[in-house]
């Protein structure tokens, strides 16, 4: 990453009309990790852990009769079910898959295990299955853009407001070369969206002169995920919102939603989401992954156990808080293990204000009414949350 410049080739997966279609090969497994091989690149993969008997069953689709498979670690035994397309891994003891994915090939599925106490592990399997998707297909087309050099951290941003307010620190998702979502009608882009909503919301909090205010960008540029919590560290704030707009490919999801860190994602939706937004960096030629291990060990420290419980409080106020102002998801708090939330010590959501693919939903978000219903809900949270923090509830 140190030439002064890299091509960054950007590939677009096409789904086989078959998920599946791929046959494993062989199974490895010790005791922090399973890894699957298969013989041509898989389309997806789902891990599910159960409790009574305690087990992780991944869904493979295509696991022939007569593959040996050796137990190690934490796997006793390793039996396949309907028909092959899943396999069972019985536990010895109880660990959660705190994080996986596939080789950039998509031949080679890793899972990564982590021990946990009997209270975790069911909770965990409560959350409902992790969704691992392969790009691992034939591309259908290649975008090459010039990347620059490596840099230093980015340069702080300017700070607004009292100086004996506590710090809030707003980022505007995307920007730069990473678009985000796009609407496939009117081509609204989710980095303008989020810029104009977080401006918004900067304004809102301003004007009611409770809490100094900093965006991590205020233009079209691009951050990486790790730059932007990053900067709300820097600042020491005391809250830090990413926003976002939703996307779904069909049909008429609407409404907003905020997530918090979780080691294992609440639903296949907040999966799909972590997925795609953990992806980000990739379009920039930055490579995350390396982050894994430090981030578990950090995610079993009590300190972050208070801020993931700090970050849902704060997420389940915003809820009510933007019912009466804005279309809500029924169930608006979910958790996702996104890396835009993983500051150790720093309260965090990301909120996904509305689907830019909905064309009601992103009128909405593109008006000023919309921005300004959006910054309300915010600011009315954001006070709650601090008043309460100043009585001791």
């Amino acid at each position: 990453m140190r030439c002064a410049a890299l091509a960054l080739a950007l590939t677009y997966a096409t789904i086989a009309p078959q998920a599946f279609a791929a046959t494993v090969t062989s199974v490895s497994i010790d005791r922090a990790r399973i890894v699957i091989r298969f013989d041509a690149p898989a389309t997806d993969a789902a891990a599910t852990l159960l409790d009574e008997p305690r087990q992780i069953a991944v869904d493979v689709g295509n696991a022939p009769r007569g593959l040996s498979i050796a137990p190690a670690g934490p796997v006793g035994a390793v039996h396949r079910e309907d028909g092959g397309r899943r396999l069972v891994f019985d536990l010895v003891r109880p660990v959660i898959v705190s994080d996986g994915g596939f080789d950039v090939s998509g031949r080679e599925l890793t899972l990564r295990l982590r021990p946990v106490d009997d209270g975790r592990f069911i909770a965990a399997s409560i959350a409902g299955p992790l969704d691992f998707f392969s790009f691992g297909s034939k591309p259908q087309y290649k975008v090459t853009v010039p990347v620059p050099p490596a840099r230093k951290a980015p340069s702080l941003p300017k700070v607004a407001g009292d100086d004996t307010r506590p710090l809030v620190v707003i980022d505007a998702g995307h920007g730069g070369v990473d678009p985000g979502a796009i609407n496939p009608v009117t081509k609204l882009r989710e980095k303008d969206v989020t810029l104009k909503i977080a401006r918004a919301i900067r304004k809102e909090l301003l004007d009611g002169g409770r809490v100094r205010v900093a965006l991590t960008r205020d233009n079209d540029r691009y951050l990486v995920l790790r730059e932007r919590y990053g900067i709300a560290r820097r600042l020491r704030a005391s809250l830090f919102i990413s926003i976002h707009c939703d996307s779904v490919g069909s049909g008429t999801a609407t409404g907003a939603s905020a997530y918090t860190l979780s080691e294992v994602a609440s639903d296949k939706e907040a999966a799909r989401l972590a997925a795609r937004e953990n992806k980000a960096d990739v379009i920039a030629g930055v490579n995350l992954g390396d982050a894994g291990a430090d981030v578990s060990s950090i995610l079993i420290d009590l300190t972050q156990r208070e801020t993931m419980n700090n970050s849902a409080t704060f997420a389940r106020l915003l809820g009510r808080e933007a019912k009466p102002l804005i279309p809500t998801k029924t169930n608006f708090h979910r958790m996702a293990s996104l890396m835009v939330l993983k500051a150790p010590d720093l309260p965090s959501i990301l909120f996904e204000t509305g689907y830019i693919s909905n064309p009601k939903d992103a009128a909405f978000l593109d008006s000023d009414e919309g921005r300004e219903a959006i910054a309300e809900s915010v600011r009315r949270a954001v006070e709650v949350h601090f008043a309460r923090r100043m009585v001791g509830r």
